[in-house]
Protein backbone atom coordinates (compact mmCIF):
# COMPACT_ATOMS: atom_id res chain seq x y z
CA UNK A 1 0.00 0.00 0.00
CA UNK A 2 1.29 3.45 -0.87
CA UNK A 3 -0.11 6.92 -0.31
CA UNK A 4 1.74 8.94 -2.92
CA UNK A 5 3.50 8.77 -6.25
CA UNK A 6 5.80 11.33 -7.79
CA UNK A 7 7.82 11.02 -10.93
CA UNK A 8 10.33 13.54 -12.18
CA UNK A 9 9.18 13.83 -15.76
CA UNK A 10 11.68 14.22 -18.58
CA UNK A 11 12.30 17.84 -19.52
CA UNK A 12 12.86 19.45 -22.87
CA UNK A 13 15.98 21.46 -23.58
CA UNK A 14 16.41 24.64 -21.62
CA UNK A 15 18.83 27.45 -22.21
CA UNK A 16 18.67 27.45 -26.01
CA UNK A 17 20.96 24.99 -27.73
CA UNK A 18 22.58 23.56 -24.57
CA UNK A 19 23.59 19.98 -25.29
CA UNK A 20 21.90 17.01 -23.70
CA UNK A 21 23.95 14.65 -21.56
CA UNK A 22 25.40 11.93 -23.84
CA UNK A 23 24.21 8.35 -23.60
CA UNK A 24 27.26 6.31 -22.62
CA UNK A 25 27.29 2.47 -22.70
CA UNK A 26 29.32 2.27 -19.48
CA UNK A 27 31.79 4.22 -17.32
CA UNK A 28 35.18 3.23 -18.83
CA UNK A 29 33.83 3.78 -22.35
CA UNK A 30 32.81 7.27 -21.25
CA UNK A 31 36.23 8.03 -19.75
CA UNK A 32 38.20 6.81 -22.79
CA UNK A 33 35.87 8.68 -25.18
CA UNK A 34 36.41 11.91 -23.27
CA UNK A 35 40.18 11.34 -23.27
CA UNK A 36 39.99 11.08 -27.05
CA UNK A 37 37.81 14.21 -27.31
CA UNK A 38 39.82 16.41 -24.89
CA UNK A 39 43.43 15.15 -25.14
CA UNK A 40 44.98 18.46 -24.01
CA UNK A 41 42.30 19.58 -21.54
CA UNK A 42 43.41 19.62 -17.86
CA UNK A 43 41.68 16.82 -15.98
CA UNK A 44 43.42 16.11 -12.67
CA UNK A 45 45.54 18.28 -10.39
CA UNK A 46 47.53 17.24 -7.33
CA UNK A 47 50.15 18.68 -4.96
CA UNK A 48 53.50 16.87 -4.98
CA UNK A 49 57.01 17.88 -3.99
CA UNK A 50 55.90 21.36 -3.06
CA UNK A 51 54.10 22.25 -6.31
CA UNK A 52 50.79 21.55 -8.06
CA UNK A 53 50.95 19.16 -11.02
CA UNK A 54 48.34 18.75 -13.76
CA UNK A 55 47.39 15.70 -15.82
CA UNK A 56 45.58 16.15 -19.13
CA UNK A 57 42.82 13.87 -20.39
CA UNK A 58 45.06 12.38 -23.08
CA UNK A 59 47.66 11.36 -20.49
CA UNK A 60 44.91 9.92 -18.31
CA UNK A 61 43.64 7.73 -21.17
CA UNK A 62 47.11 6.43 -21.98
CA UNK A 63 47.87 5.64 -18.32
CA UNK A 64 44.53 3.91 -17.75
CA UNK A 65 45.01 1.70 -20.81
CA UNK A 66 48.58 0.87 -19.78
CA UNK A 67 47.39 0.01 -16.28
CA UNK A 68 44.70 -2.28 -17.69
CA UNK A 69 47.17 -4.17 -19.91
CA UNK A 70 49.62 -4.78 -17.08
CA UNK A 71 46.92 -5.80 -14.61
CA UNK A 72 45.64 -8.33 -17.15
CA UNK A 73 49.17 -9.70 -17.59
CA UNK A 74 49.41 -9.97 -13.79
CA UNK A 75 46.33 -12.17 -13.76
CA UNK A 76 43.46 -9.77 -13.07
CA UNK A 77 40.45 -11.01 -15.05
CA UNK A 78 36.80 -10.20 -15.62
CA UNK A 79 34.78 -10.56 -12.43
CA UNK A 80 37.80 -10.32 -10.11
CA UNK A 81 37.30 -7.97 -7.18
CA UNK A 82 40.21 -5.62 -6.51
CA UNK A 83 40.40 -3.42 -3.41
CA UNK A 84 41.56 0.19 -3.85
CA UNK A 85 42.92 1.72 -0.65
CA UNK A 86 44.11 5.23 -1.33
CA UNK A 87 43.66 8.88 -0.56
CA UNK A 88 42.06 10.98 -3.29
CA UNK A 89 44.70 11.36 -6.01
CA UNK A 90 45.04 10.99 -9.81
CA UNK A 91 45.91 7.30 -9.54
CA UNK A 92 42.44 6.59 -8.14
CA UNK A 93 40.35 7.23 -11.29
CA UNK A 94 43.14 5.79 -13.44
CA UNK A 95 43.07 2.52 -11.50
CA UNK A 96 39.26 2.34 -11.45
CA UNK A 97 38.93 3.00 -15.16
CA UNK A 98 41.54 0.34 -15.90
CA UNK A 99 39.83 -2.26 -13.72
CA UNK A 100 36.38 -1.54 -15.12
CA UNK A 101 37.72 -1.76 -18.68
CA UNK A 102 38.85 -5.32 -17.86
CA UNK A 103 35.40 -6.04 -16.41
CA UNK A 104 37.07 -6.49 -13.04
CA UNK A 105 35.26 -4.98 -10.04
CA UNK A 106 36.88 -2.16 -8.04
CA UNK A 107 36.22 -2.26 -4.29
CA UNK A 108 36.90 1.27 -2.96
CA UNK A 109 38.00 1.12 0.67
CA UNK A 110 38.75 3.74 3.33
CA UNK A 111 42.36 4.41 4.25
CA UNK A 112 41.18 4.87 7.86
CA UNK A 113 40.02 1.26 8.11
CA UNK A 114 41.65 -0.96 10.68
CA UNK A 115 43.36 -4.19 9.66
CA UNK A 116 40.24 -6.02 10.88
CA UNK A 117 38.05 -3.78 8.68
CA UNK A 118 40.22 -4.49 5.64
CA UNK A 119 40.14 -8.20 6.41
CA UNK A 120 36.34 -8.17 6.57
CA UNK A 121 36.07 -6.49 3.16
CA UNK A 122 38.66 -8.78 1.55
CA UNK A 123 36.98 -11.84 3.00
CA UNK A 124 33.44 -10.73 2.20
CA UNK A 125 34.16 -9.55 -1.35
CA UNK A 126 36.56 -12.35 -2.17
CA UNK A 127 39.13 -9.82 -3.39
CA UNK A 128 42.55 -11.39 -4.00
CA UNK A 129 44.26 -8.22 -5.23
CA UNK A 130 44.64 -4.70 -3.89
CA UNK A 131 45.98 -1.34 -5.08
CA UNK A 132 47.25 0.83 -2.22
CA UNK A 133 48.83 4.27 -2.03
CA UNK A 134 51.61 3.87 0.55
CA UNK A 135 53.99 1.25 1.97
CA UNK A 136 52.22 1.60 5.32
CA UNK A 137 48.89 0.66 3.76
CA UNK A 138 50.63 -2.16 1.92
CA UNK A 139 51.65 -3.55 5.30
CA UNK A 140 48.09 -3.27 6.59
CA UNK A 141 46.66 -4.99 3.50
CA UNK A 142 49.25 -7.73 3.65
CA UNK A 143 48.22 -8.45 7.25
CA UNK A 144 44.52 -8.19 6.36
CA UNK A 145 45.09 -10.60 3.48
CA UNK A 146 46.66 -13.08 5.86
CA UNK A 147 43.60 -12.86 8.14
CA UNK A 148 41.20 -13.12 5.20
CA UNK A 149 42.77 -16.21 3.64
CA UNK A 150 45.34 -14.78 1.30
CA UNK A 151 46.14 -11.98 -1.14
CA UNK A 152 47.68 -12.77 -4.54
CA UNK A 153 48.61 -9.32 -5.87
CA UNK A 154 49.51 -6.04 -4.18
CA UNK A 155 50.16 -2.87 -6.20
CA UNK A 156 51.85 0.00 -4.36
CA UNK A 157 51.67 3.56 -5.72
CA UNK A 158 54.25 5.39 -3.58
CA UNK A 159 57.66 3.82 -3.11
CA UNK A 160 58.44 0.12 -2.83
CA UNK A 161 56.89 -1.65 0.16
CA UNK A 162 58.95 -3.73 2.55
CA UNK A 163 59.21 -6.96 0.59
CA UNK A 164 59.19 -9.89 2.96
CA UNK A 165 59.08 -12.31 0.02
CA UNK A 166 56.44 -14.87 -0.79
CA UNK A 167 52.78 -13.95 -1.20
CA UNK A 168 51.34 -11.58 -2.29
CA UNK A 169 53.15 -10.70 -5.49
CA UNK A 170 54.25 -7.04 -5.32
CA UNK A 171 54.07 -4.58 -8.20
CA UNK A 172 54.93 -0.90 -8.36
CA UNK A 173 52.53 1.60 -9.89
CA UNK A 174 55.11 3.13 -12.22
CA UNK A 175 55.49 -0.24 -13.95
CA UNK A 176 51.74 -0.41 -14.59
CA UNK A 177 51.50 2.97 -16.33
CA UNK A 178 54.78 2.90 -18.29
CA UNK A 179 53.31 2.03 -21.70
CA UNK A 180 53.24 4.90 -24.19
CA UNK A 181 50.90 3.15 -26.64
CA UNK A 182 47.57 4.71 -27.55
CA UNK A 183 44.59 3.44 -25.51
CA UNK A 184 42.57 2.37 -28.55
CA UNK A 185 42.71 -1.38 -27.87
CA UNK A 186 41.44 -1.13 -24.29
CA UNK A 187 38.93 1.59 -25.18
CA UNK A 188 37.48 -0.62 -27.93
CA UNK A 189 37.07 -3.51 -25.50
CA UNK A 190 35.35 -1.26 -22.97
CA UNK A 191 32.60 -0.22 -25.40
CA UNK A 192 31.20 -3.77 -25.37
CA UNK A 193 30.56 -3.82 -21.61
CA UNK A 194 26.78 -3.77 -20.97
CA UNK A 195 25.29 -1.04 -18.80
CA UNK A 196 23.83 -3.67 -16.47
CA UNK A 197 27.28 -5.15 -15.71
CA UNK A 198 28.63 -4.69 -12.20
CA UNK A 199 30.76 -1.53 -12.11
CA UNK A 200 31.95 -1.47 -8.50
CA UNK A 201 31.33 -2.83 -5.05
CA UNK A 202 31.04 -0.08 -2.45
CA UNK A 203 30.86 -1.01 1.20
CA UNK A 204 28.51 1.06 3.31
CA UNK A 205 30.40 2.96 6.00
CA UNK A 206 28.24 1.28 8.60
CA UNK A 207 26.62 3.55 11.22
CA UNK A 208 25.69 0.25 12.84
CA UNK A 209 26.54 -3.38 12.08
CA UNK A 210 29.07 -4.84 9.68
CA UNK A 211 29.44 -2.97 6.36
CA UNK A 212 27.64 -4.56 3.42
CA UNK A 213 28.89 -4.55 -0.16
CA UNK A 214 26.54 -2.55 -2.40
CA UNK A 215 26.58 -3.79 -6.01
CA UNK A 216 26.34 -0.75 -8.29
CA UNK A 217 26.04 -1.45 -12.04
CA UNK A 218 27.21 1.08 -14.64
CA UNK A 219 23.61 2.16 -15.31
CA UNK A 220 23.23 3.24 -11.67
CA UNK A 221 26.11 5.73 -11.67
CA UNK A 222 25.34 6.90 -15.22
CA UNK A 223 21.74 7.53 -14.18
CA UNK A 224 23.05 9.77 -11.39
CA UNK A 225 25.28 11.59 -13.87
CA UNK A 226 22.40 12.29 -16.25
CA UNK A 227 20.17 13.44 -13.42
CA UNK A 228 22.84 15.73 -11.98
CA UNK A 229 23.47 17.24 -15.42
CA UNK A 230 19.81 18.22 -15.78
CA UNK A 231 19.62 19.46 -12.19
CA UNK A 232 22.63 21.77 -12.58
CA UNK A 233 21.71 23.02 -16.05
CA UNK A 234 20.71 26.51 -14.74
CA UNK A 235 24.31 27.03 -13.54
CA UNK A 236 25.59 26.67 -17.13
CA UNK A 237 28.68 24.87 -15.90
CA UNK A 238 31.69 24.97 -18.19
CA UNK A 239 35.41 24.55 -17.51
CA UNK A 240 34.81 24.38 -13.76
CA UNK A 241 37.33 23.57 -11.03
CA UNK A 242 36.37 21.15 -8.26
CA UNK A 243 38.25 20.61 -4.99
CA UNK A 244 37.97 16.95 -4.01
CA UNK A 245 38.40 16.23 -0.31
CA UNK A 246 35.66 13.77 0.72
CA UNK A 247 36.92 10.15 0.52
CA UNK A 248 36.54 8.71 -2.98
CA UNK A 249 35.63 5.41 -1.31
CA UNK A 250 32.34 7.01 -0.25
CA UNK A 251 29.61 6.65 -2.87
CA UNK A 252 28.83 10.39 -2.92
CA UNK A 253 32.35 11.49 -3.82
CA UNK A 254 32.83 8.36 -5.91
CA UNK A 255 30.01 9.27 -8.29
CA UNK A 256 30.37 13.06 -8.25
CA UNK A 257 34.14 13.47 -8.15
CA UNK A 258 35.28 10.46 -10.16
CA UNK A 259 32.67 10.40 -12.91
CA UNK A 260 30.01 13.10 -13.10
CA UNK A 261 32.10 16.27 -12.82
CA UNK A 262 34.91 14.96 -15.06
CA UNK A 263 32.28 13.97 -17.63
CA UNK A 264 31.25 17.63 -18.08
CA UNK A 265 34.84 18.85 -18.39
CA UNK A 266 35.49 19.89 -14.80
CA UNK A 267 39.10 19.85 -13.63
CA UNK A 268 39.46 17.84 -10.42
CA UNK A 269 41.98 19.24 -7.91
CA UNK A 270 42.80 16.88 -5.06
CA UNK A 271 42.97 18.43 -1.61
CA UNK A 272 46.08 17.54 0.37
CA UNK A 273 43.90 16.49 3.28
CA UNK A 274 41.10 17.91 5.43
CA UNK A 275 43.67 19.70 7.58
CA UNK A 276 44.73 21.65 4.46
CA UNK A 277 41.20 22.32 3.21
CA UNK A 278 41.13 26.04 4.09
CA UNK A 279 44.53 26.67 2.48
CA UNK A 280 43.76 24.62 -0.62
CA UNK A 281 40.49 26.51 -1.15
CA UNK A 282 42.47 29.75 -1.34
CA UNK A 283 45.01 28.22 -3.74
CA UNK A 284 42.73 26.18 -6.01
CA UNK A 285 39.83 28.65 -5.89
CA UNK A 286 37.19 26.03 -6.72
CA UNK A 287 33.99 26.89 -8.54
CA UNK A 288 32.19 23.72 -7.37
CA UNK A 289 32.33 21.87 -4.04
CA UNK A 290 30.64 18.97 -2.35
CA UNK A 291 30.17 19.05 1.39
CA UNK A 292 28.77 17.03 4.23
CA UNK A 293 26.75 18.87 6.89
CA UNK A 294 29.41 18.28 9.52
CA UNK A 295 31.96 20.34 7.54
CA UNK A 296 29.44 23.16 7.05
CA UNK A 297 28.55 23.10 10.74
CA UNK A 298 32.23 23.40 11.72
CA UNK A 299 32.82 26.31 9.32
CA UNK A 300 29.72 28.10 10.60
CA UNK A 301 30.74 27.59 14.22
CA UNK A 302 34.22 28.98 13.59
CA UNK A 303 32.85 31.99 11.74
CA UNK A 304 30.46 32.81 14.57
CA UNK A 305 33.23 32.39 17.14
CA UNK A 306 35.48 34.78 15.23
CA UNK A 307 32.67 37.32 14.84
CA UNK A 308 31.98 37.18 18.59
CA UNK A 309 35.57 38.38 19.20
CA UNK A 310 35.23 41.42 16.94
CA UNK A 311 34.15 44.94 17.85
CA UNK A 312 30.44 45.47 18.42
CA UNK A 313 29.98 47.49 15.25
CA UNK A 314 31.53 44.66 13.22
CA UNK A 315 29.25 42.14 14.89
CA UNK A 316 26.26 44.32 14.10
CA UNK A 317 27.23 44.48 10.41
CA UNK A 318 27.66 40.71 10.21
CA UNK A 319 24.33 39.92 11.83
CA UNK A 320 22.55 42.51 9.71
CA UNK A 321 24.04 40.87 6.61
CA UNK A 322 22.70 37.52 7.83
CA UNK A 323 19.27 39.00 8.57
CA UNK A 324 18.84 40.56 5.14
CA UNK A 325 20.37 37.54 3.41
CA UNK A 326 17.88 35.19 5.06
CA UNK A 327 15.01 37.43 3.97
CA UNK A 328 16.23 37.14 0.38
CA UNK A 329 16.76 33.39 0.68
CA UNK A 330 13.23 32.96 2.02
CA UNK A 331 11.79 34.95 -0.88
CA UNK A 332 10.76 37.98 1.18
CA UNK A 333 10.73 41.40 -0.46
CA UNK A 334 13.34 43.94 0.62
CA UNK A 335 12.51 47.59 0.93
CA UNK A 336 14.40 50.17 -1.13
CA UNK A 337 16.49 51.05 1.92
CA UNK A 338 17.17 47.38 2.65
CA UNK A 339 18.37 46.92 -0.94
CA UNK A 340 20.89 49.72 -0.54
CA UNK A 341 22.15 48.41 2.79
CA UNK A 342 22.22 44.86 1.46
CA UNK A 343 24.47 45.83 -1.45
CA UNK A 344 26.87 47.58 0.89
CA UNK A 345 26.95 44.62 3.29
CA UNK A 346 27.64 42.29 0.39
CA UNK A 347 30.93 44.11 -0.22
CA UNK A 348 31.81 44.67 3.43
CA UNK A 349 30.80 41.32 4.92
CA UNK A 350 29.74 38.59 2.51
CA UNK A 351 32.59 39.08 0.04
CA UNK A 352 35.11 38.44 2.83
CA UNK A 353 33.39 35.17 3.75
CA UNK A 354 33.19 34.07 0.11
CA UNK A 355 36.89 34.84 -0.24
CA UNK A 356 37.62 32.11 2.30
CA UNK A 357 36.24 29.65 -0.24
CA UNK A 358 38.47 31.06 -2.97
CA UNK A 359 36.08 33.75 -4.17
CA UNK A 360 34.80 31.84 -7.25
CA UNK A 361 32.42 29.31 -5.71
CA UNK A 362 29.23 28.92 -7.72
CA UNK A 363 27.60 26.18 -5.66
CA UNK A 364 28.25 23.59 -2.97
CA UNK A 365 26.29 20.35 -2.97
CA UNK A 366 25.51 19.14 0.55
CA UNK A 367 24.75 15.48 1.07
CA UNK A 368 25.60 12.42 3.12
CA UNK A 369 23.46 13.44 6.12
CA UNK A 370 20.68 15.82 7.12
CA UNK A 371 21.57 19.51 6.88
CA UNK A 372 19.92 21.57 9.59
CA UNK A 373 17.92 24.32 7.79
CA UNK A 374 19.40 26.99 10.08
CA UNK A 375 22.89 26.04 8.89
CA UNK A 376 21.85 26.08 5.25
CA UNK A 377 20.16 29.47 5.56
CA UNK A 378 23.29 30.86 7.21
CA UNK A 379 25.39 30.15 4.12
CA UNK A 380 22.68 31.21 1.69
CA UNK A 381 22.44 34.49 3.59
CA UNK A 382 26.18 34.97 3.01
CA UNK A 383 25.76 34.54 -0.73
CA UNK A 384 27.04 30.95 -0.85
CA UNK A 385 24.74 28.62 -2.78
CA UNK A 386 24.13 25.45 -0.78
CA UNK A 387 22.14 22.78 -2.61
CA UNK A 388 21.01 20.13 -0.17
CA UNK A 389 20.40 16.69 -1.61
CA UNK A 390 19.50 13.21 -0.45
CA UNK A 391 20.60 9.74 -1.35
CA UNK A 392 21.92 6.35 -0.34
CA UNK A 393 24.79 4.19 -1.49
CA UNK A 394 22.10 1.76 -2.65
CA UNK A 395 20.88 4.36 -5.15
CA UNK A 396 24.05 5.39 -6.84
CA UNK A 397 23.83 7.42 -4.42
CA UNK A 398 21.86 10.58 -5.38
CA UNK A 399 18.06 10.41 -5.26
CA UNK A 400 17.06 14.06 -5.02
CA UNK A 401 18.57 17.55 -4.77
CA UNK A 402 17.59 21.19 -4.71
CA UNK A 403 17.70 22.88 -8.12
CA UNK A 404 20.03 25.90 -8.05
CA UNK A 405 17.34 28.27 -9.32
CA UNK A 406 14.67 27.17 -6.83
CA UNK A 407 16.31 26.21 -3.52
CA UNK A 408 14.15 25.26 -0.56
CA UNK A 409 16.82 24.59 2.03
CA UNK A 410 14.45 22.92 4.50
CA UNK A 411 13.94 20.16 1.92
CA UNK A 412 16.21 17.77 0.03
CA UNK A 413 14.82 19.04 -3.25
CA UNK A 414 13.18 17.20 -6.11
CA UNK A 415 13.99 13.72 -7.31
CA UNK A 416 16.39 13.48 -10.23
CA UNK A 417 15.13 13.02 -13.74
CA UNK A 418 13.96 9.48 -14.58
CA UNK A 419 13.66 8.57 -10.89
CA UNK A 420 10.36 7.40 -9.41
CA UNK A 421 9.57 7.70 -5.71
CA UNK A 422 6.50 6.90 -3.70
CA UNK A 423 5.66 6.93 -0.01
CA UNK A 424 4.46 3.85 1.81
CA UNK A 425 1.59 4.05 4.31
CA UNK A 426 4.06 4.65 7.15
CA UNK A 427 5.84 7.38 5.16
CA UNK A 428 8.85 5.29 4.12
CA UNK A 429 10.47 6.52 0.92
CA UNK A 430 10.52 3.95 -1.89
CA UNK A 431 12.70 4.50 -4.96
CA UNK A 432 12.61 2.98 -8.45
CA UNK A 433 14.76 3.49 -11.54
CA UNK A 434 18.11 2.73 -13.16
CA UNK A 435 19.89 4.18 -10.13
CA UNK A 436 18.87 1.31 -7.82
CA UNK A 437 21.62 -1.16 -6.90
CA UNK A 438 21.62 -4.80 -7.95
CA UNK A 439 21.71 -5.81 -4.29
CA UNK A 440 24.07 -6.59 -1.43
CA UNK A 441 27.04 -8.76 -2.29
CA UNK A 442 26.47 -12.33 -1.08
CA UNK A 443 23.38 -11.36 0.95
CA UNK A 444 20.25 -12.41 -0.97
CA UNK A 445 18.00 -12.20 2.10
CA UNK A 446 19.17 -8.68 2.98
CA UNK A 447 18.68 -7.70 -0.67
CA UNK A 448 15.14 -9.12 -0.74
CA UNK A 449 14.33 -7.16 2.42
CA UNK A 450 15.10 -3.78 0.83
CA UNK A 451 14.29 -4.33 -2.87
CA UNK A 452 10.74 -5.52 -3.41
CA UNK A 453 9.17 -5.60 -6.87
CA UNK A 454 12.03 -3.40 -8.09
CA UNK A 455 11.42 -0.70 -5.45
CA UNK A 456 14.22 0.23 -3.04
CA UNK A 457 12.90 0.58 0.51
CA UNK A 458 15.19 3.29 1.88
CA UNK A 459 14.30 3.05 5.57
CA UNK A 460 13.87 6.84 5.58
CA UNK A 461 10.60 8.54 6.46
CA UNK A 462 9.63 11.50 4.28
CA UNK A 463 6.92 13.74 2.89
CA UNK A 464 6.32 15.38 -0.50
CA UNK A 465 4.85 18.83 -0.95
CA UNK A 466 2.65 19.92 -3.85
CA UNK A 467 5.69 21.04 -5.90
CA UNK A 468 7.45 17.70 -5.56
CA UNK A 469 10.00 18.78 -2.93
CA UNK A 470 10.95 15.99 -0.57
CA UNK A 471 11.46 16.32 3.18
CA UNK A 472 13.20 13.68 5.26
CA UNK A 473 11.70 13.46 8.72
CA UNK A 474 13.61 10.52 10.18
CA UNK A 475 15.18 7.13 9.81
CA UNK A 476 12.56 4.44 10.24
CA UNK A 477 14.80 2.29 12.40
CA UNK A 478 16.24 5.17 14.45
CA UNK A 479 12.92 6.48 15.77
CA UNK A 480 12.93 6.80 19.57
CA UNK A 481 9.80 5.52 21.28
CA UNK A 482 9.41 6.88 24.81
CA UNK A 483 7.81 4.86 27.59
CA UNK A 484 4.60 6.85 27.12
CA UNK A 485 4.39 5.73 23.49
CA UNK A 486 5.49 9.05 21.98
CA UNK A 487 7.65 8.87 18.83
CA UNK A 488 10.59 11.27 18.73
CA UNK A 489 12.95 11.97 15.84
CA UNK A 490 16.52 11.93 17.19
CA UNK A 491 17.87 13.34 13.91
CA UNK A 492 15.77 16.49 14.29
CA UNK A 493 16.81 17.14 17.91
CA UNK A 494 20.47 16.32 17.26
CA UNK A 495 20.48 18.60 14.23
CA UNK A 496 19.13 21.50 16.28
CA UNK A 497 21.71 20.92 19.02
CA UNK A 498 24.62 20.81 16.58
CA UNK A 499 23.38 23.95 14.84
CA UNK A 500 24.28 25.85 18.02
CA UNK A 501 27.82 27.29 17.78
CA UNK A 502 28.69 26.00 21.26
CA UNK A 503 27.97 22.34 20.43
CA UNK A 504 30.16 20.35 18.08
CA UNK A 505 28.52 16.91 18.32
CA UNK A 506 25.38 15.50 19.91
CA UNK A 507 23.58 12.18 20.29
CA UNK A 508 20.09 11.89 21.76
CA UNK A 509 18.95 8.78 23.64
CA UNK A 510 15.85 7.68 25.54
CA UNK A 511 14.26 4.69 23.81
CA UNK A 512 11.87 3.10 26.32
CA UNK A 513 12.49 5.85 28.86
CA UNK A 514 10.17 8.58 30.08
CA UNK A 515 12.22 11.42 28.57
CA UNK A 516 15.18 12.24 26.35
CA UNK A 517 18.80 12.63 27.40
CA UNK A 518 21.72 13.85 25.34
CA UNK A 519 25.46 13.31 25.01
CA UNK A 520 27.13 16.50 23.81
CA UNK A 521 30.63 17.57 22.82
CA UNK A 522 31.40 21.31 23.19
CA UNK A 523 32.75 23.09 20.13
CA UNK A 524 36.33 24.32 20.10
CA UNK A 525 36.70 27.36 22.36
CA UNK A 526 33.60 26.59 24.46
CA UNK A 527 33.25 24.88 27.83
CA UNK A 528 30.62 22.74 29.56
CA UNK A 529 28.69 25.78 30.79
CA UNK A 530 28.37 27.22 27.28
CA UNK A 531 27.17 23.86 25.99
CA UNK A 532 24.57 23.67 28.78
CA UNK A 533 23.24 27.12 27.88
CA UNK A 534 22.96 25.99 24.25
CA UNK A 535 20.93 22.93 25.31
CA UNK A 536 18.61 25.24 27.25
CA UNK A 537 18.13 27.49 24.20
CA UNK A 538 17.27 24.52 22.00
CA UNK A 539 14.80 23.20 24.57
CA UNK A 540 12.82 26.43 24.29
CA UNK A 541 12.21 25.62 20.61
CA UNK A 542 11.22 21.99 21.17
CA UNK A 543 7.93 20.42 22.13
CA UNK A 544 7.57 19.07 25.66
CA UNK A 545 8.14 15.51 24.42
CA UNK A 546 11.30 16.44 22.52
CA UNK A 547 13.02 18.40 25.28
CA UNK A 548 16.32 17.21 26.74
CA UNK A 549 15.78 16.54 30.44
CA UNK A 550 19.41 15.84 31.26
CA UNK A 551 22.64 15.90 29.32
CA UNK A 552 26.29 15.00 29.81
CA UNK A 553 29.45 16.32 28.22
CA UNK A 554 31.54 13.49 26.75
CA UNK A 555 34.76 13.04 24.79
CA UNK A 556 34.65 13.84 21.04
CA UNK A 557 33.44 11.24 18.57
CA UNK A 558 36.27 10.58 16.11
CA UNK A 559 37.17 8.22 13.30
CA UNK A 560 40.05 6.97 15.46
CA UNK A 561 37.80 5.88 18.35
CA UNK A 562 35.32 4.34 15.93
CA UNK A 563 32.43 6.67 16.78
CA UNK A 564 32.57 8.62 13.53
CA UNK A 565 32.54 7.28 9.98
CA UNK A 566 35.20 8.48 7.51
CA UNK A 567 32.58 10.86 6.07
CA UNK A 568 31.93 12.41 9.49
CA UNK A 569 28.65 10.63 10.24
CA UNK A 570 28.12 9.90 13.92
CA UNK A 571 27.65 6.20 14.66
CA UNK A 572 24.69 6.76 16.98
CA UNK A 573 24.30 3.25 18.34
CA UNK A 574 28.03 2.84 18.96
CA UNK A 575 28.12 6.20 20.79
CA UNK A 576 25.19 5.11 22.96
CA UNK A 577 26.85 1.77 23.64
CA UNK A 578 30.22 3.36 24.48
CA UNK A 579 28.54 5.77 26.91
CA UNK A 580 26.04 3.36 28.44
CA UNK A 581 27.26 4.04 31.98
CA UNK A 582 26.85 7.80 31.52
CA UNK A 583 23.36 7.38 30.09
CA UNK A 584 22.37 5.02 32.92
CA UNK A 585 23.34 7.74 35.40
CA UNK A 586 21.34 10.38 33.48
CA UNK A 587 18.25 8.20 33.29
CA UNK A 588 18.65 7.10 36.89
Amino acid sequence: MVKGLFRRAGRSKRGGDVEQYPIWPNLPAMMFALARTWPDKPMLRCFRNGVWHSIAWGTFGRMAASCARHLRTAGVAAGDRVAIVSENRPEYPIAETALMALRAVPVPTYVTNTVADHAHILRDSGARAAIVSTPALAGALREAGRLAGGLDLLVVIDGPPDDAGGSPRLMHWTDLVADSAAPDDIALEAVAIPADALACLIYTSGTGGAPKGVMLPHRSILSNCRGAFELLRPLRLKDEVYLSYLPASHSYEHTVGLYFLPSIGTEIAYCRGVEHLATDMLTVRPTILTAVPRVLEVIRSRLLTQVARQARWQQALFHRAIELGIKRADGQRLSFGDHLVDGLLDRLVRAKVRARFGGRLKAAMSGGARLEPEVGRFFLALGLMIMQGYGQTEAGPVISANPPDAIRIDTVGRVLEDVDIRLAEDGEILVHGDLVMDGYWGLPEATAAVIRDGWLHTGDIGALDDDGYLRITDRKKDMIVLSGGENVSPARVEGMLMAEPEISQAVVAGDGRSSLTALVVPAQGYDDVAAALAVTRVNHRLSVTERIRKHAVVEPFTVENGLLTPTQKIRRMLVIRANSDVLATLHG
